[in-house]
């Protein structure tokens, strides 16, 4: 390990490391990512409470392009401050999970329970990543595996969630 990454590895990043950079801030899920236990968990339910600023109606279109945008530059993101902690998916690192779910909570049926089920089942797919999730998070040890493996959850969610209205649990 060269000397940059060994400095690195030694961070243990608080509120004031994340304040001191965007691409921290927003990897860190606004801060969600420091909370303890399961980051990943509270940054979900971080992206839910944002997820209620989205103004209803909002066009679909645009949803897509935003989410998109997240996602890409999640990859960025999630790729740089994975470098500066020295740990290419750190347990802080919680924007993938944010954008993840925003996709979920985007294409589920809509209300209360629904959303409920999803972030249950989303938290669920993304502790215990199924195959293929479980691979291709050995396999890419970069932001964009970073990424990756959050948006294979929340497909997993997608299919349970599209099974679990077909047969009349969201009304």
């Amino acid at each position: 390990m060269n000397d940059k990454h060994a400095k690195a590895a030694r961070i243990t990043p608080g509120l004031g490391w994340v304040l001191r950079s965007p691409a921290r801030f927003l990897a860190m899920g606004l801060g969600s990512g420091l909370l303890r236990p399961a980051p990943g968990t509270w940054g979900t339910l971080a992206a839910w409470l944002l997820w209620l600023l989205v103004p209803l109606g909002a066009s679909n279109a645009g949803i897509g392009i935003i989410l998109a945008l997240c996602f890409i530059y999640g990859c960025w993101i999630c790729q740089r401050v994975g470098q500066e902690l020295g740990v290419p998916d750190h347990g802080g690192m919680v924007w993938d999970e944010m954008v993840a779910f925003w996709l979920v909570l985007w294409l589920s049926p809509a209300g209360w329970f629904a959303q409920l089920c999803a972030f249950a089942l989303f938290r669920l797919f993304d502790i215990v990543k199924p195959a293929p999730i479980r691979q291709l998070d050995a396999h890419f040890k970069n932001g964009f595996g970073v990424m990756l493996d959050d948006l294979l959850a929340a497909g997993y969610t997608l299919i349970v969630m599209a099974l679990l209205n077909w047969a009349g649990l969201f009304g």
